[in-house]
């Protein structure tokens, strides 16, 4: 079935949640994230599946917030973080493995849905990129905590460098667990999921121990919500997407003339 461009595919016994708005890099409106958020919590109670697989379709995992619908008031901005949160939220909350099967570009809020699932599978087209603190946006999905719990020092270069980290970086540095050939990609995560999930009355208690504490995330939902305030009230927002926008339709450059 598809749900606000949301396909949903029961492989068995693990649900593959995949994005599929390919001629827009997969990205995600509000209306997705909320369905998002909501079908994660569906299967992620084990009564349906062993676990669950989010992937996205054609070359992107997901280009993140759908800047053709850019909040233009703080409220929108609030909502819009409130939903990114809760993808994060829906997925520390399962009581099943989480996957993150990065088919390719993950791009911002949809980079920082990856670093709260219980691993990162990709293939040597996956790529993390984290442009907001070039465009004027903030940090969400408690990445300001779990960036750093997973790449430590990295974390800064990531952020404020927004350099582009390809599959073989990322798994150096703990983005990826693992790169495996795009045709199986789907296949493996599920495979690892069937392995973890054997018994799932000890793998729930398993995941309660390892993942981060609700309260860390929590606290790192209201530090990144505070700092959108700011940068919305500074115009650091408004003049970041302003910027993106113009800098996408610039007129190309005339070559030079030689004389």
């Amino acid at each position: 079935m598809t749900d606000s461009y949301l396909d949903v595919h029961i492989d068995d016994d693990v649900a593959v949640l995949t994005l599929n708005r390919p001629a827009k890099l997969n990205v995600m409106d509000v209306a997705t994230r909320v369905r998002l958020a909501q079908t994660i919590r569906r299967f992620g109670t084990g009564d349906l599946v062993r676990g669950i697989v989010l992937t996205g379709t054609g070359r992107a995992f997901s280009a993140g917030e759908d800047l053709q619908a850019v909040p233009t008031t703080y409220d929108e901005i609030r909502e819009a973080f409130a939903t990114f949160h809760d993808i994060t939220r829906a997925i520390l909350e399962t009581k099943v493995p989480v996957i993150a099967a990065v088919n390719g570009i993950a791009v911002g809020g949809a980079s920082e849905i990856t670093l709260c699932c219980d691993s990162r599978i990709g293939t040597p087209a996956a790529e993390y990129y984290q442009p907001e603190n070039h465009r004027g946006i903030i940090i969400s999905n408690a990445s300001s905590f779990l960036m750093g719990r997973l790449v430590r020092n990295h974390a800064m270069r990531i952020i404020l460098g927004s350099n582009r980290i390809g599959a073989g970086e990322a798994l150096r540095i703990g983005l990826l667990d693992e790169i495996v050939a795009p045709e199986v990609l789907v296949h493996r995560a599920v495979e690892v999921i069937r392995q973890w999930n054997s018994d799932p009355r000890t793998t729930a208690l398993h995941l309660g121990l390892l993942r981060p504490r609700p309260e860390d995330i929590e606290a790192a939902f209201t530090r990144e919500d505070d700092a959108a305030r700011q940068s919305w009230e500074s115009g650091a927002f408004t003049e970041g997407i302003e910027g993106f926008w113009a800098s996408k339709y610039a007129a190309p450059t005339a070559p030079a003339q030689s004389n």
